[in-house]
């Protein structure tokens, strides 16, 4: 499969993920403290030459714990930064991973004490002056990556992408070719479809594997109903914000709707594992390596993971999400978790880190070794390849409403694209007992939408 590229691959929109209350929301944030005359921001470190005497110890907080093992696939963190240390000696870098880094990253930020770099979690982007150095203005950033402004407030930079990925599906090629399933499937019925012909080729391969009890793996379903679902770029910092009933059914297989009945009668005929509660996120990924998982709705980021499980890595491929909007197919490509510099740490700790980030994204080879796509700018380098898939950004929400989204999710209580994992859940719990319909759990949802709405002024359209 060949990937279908855009003229620009550099714009996508920041989406604010934290909940907080309607109103105001820091426009009183400070503006970036001056830096000394020795400091130097990410365009103006060369890598090789600059700060090779420099002597620091840093902390790099991050959610991949499987790259502290010796038994992962790929390049290693101790092999990362060995090489690295090669540049800079002098800069030592104690890696710090953890399985629920979505929110203890969070309560490290809220404590004060928090590591010199660390991958941006779910917070709003007036606070990001508060936390994190800026790496530059948007304009000479733009210059330097792809995504500049994905973690942007009032003209600087706060994150560097760590990779990029896009949204599909993680499957086993072998499983779907032995059931018969000689054609990607692109619509929500012809998914179900292929899922069926699984179950009824071989009964002991779960075909779509969940991973309920992982929690956070149920948030991926809200990244297919923007752009996957809808091929609207502006869907969720602009489209979302202001439409009337947005999770009704749209009735041509398309929108959140079309996204979340794929998930609700997967699991309502069957075609999900026995007993959602016992799902294992580390153990699904041999699994699917060995053949027993048909397929997983997860980012570009878990193919190689998959890959590197087992010794069938040729077994696993990804799909494009089965949504097609008016005959085409669309992707949302955007940055997966980004590098952001403690603000409050010691000056040279700032700048070892600053090189560190700069290093990780231009030396390390990390995007393109976990199959992602390019960080650097004007960079084609990447081993993801999709066919027939239109891959877009997202737009950023319109100036004032930049934590609109944060707003609403708040007031609602629906968590849309905020980790809105536990709402996701229910939706498997349902379909399982029987006791409510789709259709009765996003009138709930909608309801909750426009109640929001009301209370924070967001216009319907």
């Amino acid at each position: 499969m060949k990937l279908k590229k855009l003229s620009s691959m550099v714009l996508v929109a920041a989406i604010a993920l934290t909940g907080v209350a309607c109103g105001k929301s820091g426009d009183e944030t400070q503006a970036p403290a001056a830096k000394s005359s020795g400091f130097k921001q990410y365009a103006d470190i060369v890598l090789g030459e600059d700060f090779t005497d420099l002597k620091a110890e840093i902390s790099f907080f991050n959610n991949r714990t499987d790259l502290d093992s010796e038994d992962y696939g790929g390049t290693t963190w101790k092999e990362y930064i060995a090489e690295f240390n090669k540049m800079y000696p002098n800069i030592k870098v104690n890696v710090i991973t953890d399985t629920n880094y979505a929110e203890d990253a969070k309560t490290h930020l809220q404590s004060g004490d928090y590591e010199t770099v660390m991958l941006i979690p779910a917070i709003d982007k007036a606070d990001l002056s508060s936390y994190f150095e800026s790496y530059g203005t948007l304009d000479v950033m733009n210059q330097q990556i792809n995504y500049a402004d994905h973690w942007e407030y009032k003209g600087e930079v706060y994150g560097v992408p760590s990779t990029a990925t896009c949204q599909g599906i993680v499957y086993n090629k072998r499983v779907f070719e032995e059931a018969g399933v000689t054609e990607i499937p692109t619509t929500p019925d012809a998914f179900i479809e292929a899922l069926q012909k699984i179950k009824d080729h071989d009964s002991s391969i779960i075909p779509l594997y969940t991973n309920y009890a992982a929690g956070w793996t149920m948030g991926c379903w809200d990244d297919y109903t923007g752009i996957s679902a809808t091929g609207d770029e502006a869907f969720t910092n602009n489209t979302l914000l202001h439409s009337t009933d947005p999770f009704k059914d749209y009735g041509d297989g398309t929108h959140p709707y079309a996204v979340y009945k794929i998930l609700y009668d997967a699991v309502a005929k069957g075609l999900t594992e026995e007993d959602y509660s016992t799902t294992d996120w580390e153990g699904c990924k041999g699994m699917i390596n060995r053949g027993e998982i048909g397929c997983m709705v997860l980012g570009s980021w878990a193919y190689p993971q998959m890959e590197a499980a087992g010794d069938k890595a040729a077994d696993i491929g990804y799909m494009p999400f089965p949504i097609t909007v008016d005959g085409k197919q669309y992707a949302l490509a955007g940055p997966d978790y980004c590098y952001g510099v403690n603000k409050n740490a010691p000056e040279d700790e700032k700048q070892a880190g600053m090189v560190f980030v700069k290093w990780m994204t231009e030396k390390s080879g990390f995007a393109y070794n976990e199959d992602g796509l390019p960080i650097v700018a004007g960079s084609t380098e990447t081993k993801l390849e999709f066919d027939t898939v239109t891959l877009l950004q997202e737009t950023p929400a319109v100036a004032g409403e930049e934590d609109l989204l944060n707003q609403l999710n708040a007031e609602s209580e629906l968590n849309y694209r905020a980790g809105g994992d536990r709402r996701i859940q229910l939706i498997i719990e349902h379909a399982a007992m029987g006791d409510m319909t789709l259709d009765e759990i996003v009138a709930e949802w909608n309801a909750a939408w426009t109640a929001a709405q009301d209370a924070c002024g967001a216009e319907r359209n």
